[in-house]
């Protein structure tokens, strides 16, 4: 069956170019009503522009959709609410959200400033808090809604120079396991996808295949996130046409708690890491209900 989003309306940030702009053209594509969220600015936040939204606006328009442009920047909370507010005037509601903008100060961890860790982190995670804040009342009221955070391999499994950008990407997945359990019972659904493009943001990497990693690739992933059928607490990699899911896991472990436990975790250590029964947890108790099982297992032996 085809995925369609008929008189849906989508928010896509960060949608001026690069996989923001295959998001939003797909979505209009396929129906949704859609606001192209983009400040325009460079790689590095400076500056700013309404032209790129502008430009994607009138492209899904032109091929016969349903657009608007909105050019403030995710972390101006007022700047958002006006957005929302325009949408849900002109097309009632809003179903899915697309926290993709963002931005890059990459540096080693020594020589990067406060200033743009910080920075990195606004734009990033809160301004996918803020977007979020914005729709979730209406989604809670309509019971309805699909929101995709966008991660970060860098964030998942760290890269050297992106401290900042690292930190940003992980939080937005803490970010989505909490939205989706809040969001269960009004039917929204929350999901990551951590994707892989040749963008502005990956043009300084070298020796990439352009054609392999379109940002077009990724976008099929972002399609069936946003879907009527959506999973909820997913963590969807996508890039060259690839498509896998990354779990945050939990080991059996050990159990230590005498005064030398310190020196057992060391010697143990393989037993702690060792990945078979591991599972992948349904929300944060997990971890002390399987710690106080242990405990209460090893005091039922003595």
């Amino acid at each position: 069956m085809t995925i369609r989003f008929d008189d849906r309306v989508a928010i896509v940030t960060g949608a001026g170019g690069g996989l923001g702009r295959q998001h939003a053209l797909a979505l209009g594509r396929r129906g949704a009503k859609v606001v192209v969220n983009d400040f325009g600015g460079a790689r590095d936040g400076s500056g700013g522009s309404a032209t790129p939204a502008e430009q994607v606006a009138a492209e899904i328009i032109a091929a016969g959709g349903e657009a608007m442009a909105a050019a403030c920047s995710v972390t101006d909370v007022d700047g958002v609410q006006a957005m929302v507010e325009a949408a849900k005037a002109h097309w009632d509601r809003i179903d899915i959200l697309v926290n993709n903008a963002g931005v890059l100060r990459d540096k080693t961890f020594a020589k990067m400033t406060l200033d743009d860790f910080r920075f990195v982190l606004d734009v990033h995670l809160m301004g996918a808090a803020i977007c979020s804040k914005a729709v979730w009342e209406t989604m809670r009221e309509q019971a309805y809604g699909r929101i995709v955070m966008t991660t970060s391999s860098s964030g998942l499994y760290g890269n050297f120079g992106q401290a900042n950008y690292g930190a940003a990407k992980m939080g937005l997945v803490g970010l989505m396991q909490t939205l989706a359990i809040e969001g269960a019972k009004y039917d929204i659904r929350v999901n990551c996808l951590a994707p892989t493009a040749a963008t502005r943001m990956t043009e300084d990497l070298g020796g990439l295949d352009l054609d392999a990693l379109r940002p077009e690739l990724v976008t099929p992933g972002l399609i069936h996130l946003c879907s009527e059928n959506a999973p909820t607490r997913a963590i969807l990699t996508a890039g060259a046409g690839g498509f896998e899911v990354a779990n945050i896991t939990l080991t059996q472990g050990i159990h230590e708690s005498g005064a030398d436990a310190a020196e057992q975790i060391a010697a143990r250590w393989a037993e702690v890491i060792d990945r078979e029964g591991e599972i992948v947890p349904d929300g944060g108790a997990a971890q002390g209900i399987l710690e106080m099982t242990k405990a209460a297992r090893a005091k039922g032996a003595n």
